[in-house]
């Protein structure tokens, strides 16, 4: 596939019935955010404000979430994963999960009411490390398949926290499907943000989970609101639980623009957006993008529902982008804060750059509707979680090998 920029813009008639995000709203958050601070770990992770780029980039404000630095795991995935399997352990004990703070969660009581629990997933290395994290917090098992590619350096972070992690010669949506076969054959709860019919309970709790990241950010903006939020995605359930957060929170009429971002090489849910028949679409084969954390084929079907009724645009972008991204948000204007970013991690500001400095991409920002009066989010998810792929990248100028 040529690599270019390709948007589909979704607007609604007044008075559309829209998927419900109730779920993903101020109420649920609070509890799901209760949950995480009870963690020793706990920090909120800093909102870096960088106004000499906004200034140069033509736009009123850039604030950039920096998930680098969430429980000591260098991603942001340990917030859907945590809390997933908290709402397991609840659900299984038939209690409230506001009745299960980590102190008591890892009781000797309640492990004895638990026994042994094997957690099974696929990940390119940011949710399988998040769940081995939490399996080894709550003395638990934890599997992890990684999709063919994956860095060693994310397999050997996840072995050690106590995982029987491997790289398999799969691609990532094959692997997810390796995962829920040994699941089933062994007894294992599978714990993955890809949702199909018949297994949605995981992945949304996993969604709710990821909304403490945007609830931080809305805590710390304070009266600013932003015009223009910007989330990348793999298989959509992050975009998908906070695009869900901000359409509860300002309500939809008066929630910011929200657009998507995919890599050329895995943009199932632009493909999905572009259709606009009702199915899903996917990518199949190897999508060999340096955005692994994106690299993603399938949709997340709970989280297509929320975006396709409350996002605004489905961006496909190529991977050079992200590259710009990581170098910008790596060498900061002026007094702005430094961000390091990984490849999935700075694939929004990189967009944001390239859409503000590309004369050619006048039309996008037309349907995106950017000016000089926007007041832009993104997060950066992960930080440098591969280390030597980062410094080909930021040093070198050099993609990785893919």
């Amino acid at each position: 596939m040529q690599e270019c920029f390709k948007n589909v813009h979704f607007s609604r008639k007044a008075g559309e019935q829209l998927f419900s995000v109730k779920r993903f709203g101020l109420k649920n958050v609070e509890k799901v955010n209760g949950f995480h601070k009870s963690f020793p770990e706990y920090k909120v992770t800093p909102l870096v404000n960088l106004q000499n780029l906004a200034a140069k980039l033509g736009v009123g404000s850039i604030h950039v979430k920096d998930e680098s630095y969430r429980f000591h795991l260098n991603a942001f995935k340990v917030l859907g994963g945590s809390y997933c399997i908290g709402k397991y352990i609840a659900q299984k004990l038939n209690m409230d999960i506001g009745e299960l703070p980590y102190a008591k969660i890892t009781s000797p009581e309640i492990k004895e009411k638990l026994g042994q629990i094997t957690f099974v997933t696929a990940t390119d290395g940011n949710h399988g490390r998040g769940i081995a994290w939490t399996a080894n917090r709550l003395g638990q098992k934890s599997v992890v398949y990684m999709p063919k590619g994956s860095a060693l350096e994310r397999l050997e972070n996840i072995r050690a926290l106590g995982s029987d992690a491997s790289i398999t010669d799969l691609n990532y949506d094959d692997a997810v499907r390796l995962a829920a076969k040994k699941a089933k054959d062994n007894g294992w709860v599978m714990v993955q943000d890809t949702s199909w019919e018949g297994y949605e309970d995981i992945p949304g709790w996993i969604m709710e989970g990821y909304t403490t990241m945007a609830y931080e950010a809305v805590k710390q903006l304070g009266e600013e609101k932003p015009t223009h939020i910007f989330l990348q995605a793999g298989v959509g359930a992050m975009s998908g639980g906070v695009a869900g957060f901000f359409a509860d929170l300002y309500g939809d009429k008066e929630r910011p623009i929200i657009t998507v971002v995919e890599p050329n090489k895995a943009d199932c849910l632009y493909r999905t957006a572009y259709a606009n028949d009702g199915k899903l679409h996917f990518v199949t084969g190897n999508m060999n993008t340096i955005m692994a954390g994106l690299a993603c084929g399938e949709p997340c079907t709970i989280g297509w529902n929320v975006l396709r009724d409350h996002a605004d645009n489905f961006v496909s972008m190529p991977d050079f982008v992200a590259a710009k991204g990581m170098r910008t948000l790596g060498n900061p204007l002026g007094d702005d804060p430094k961000v390091i970013s990984g490849e999935s991690g700075a694939a929004t500001l990189g967009f944001v750059a390239e859409l503000m400095q590309n004369a050619s991409l006048g039309w996008l920002r037309e349907q995106l509707q950017i000016n000089a009066k926007s007041k832009i989010l993104c997060f950066s998810t992960e930080g440098d979680t591969d280390k030597e792929n980062y410094r080909k990248i930021v040093w070198d100028g050099a993609y990785p090998s893919i």
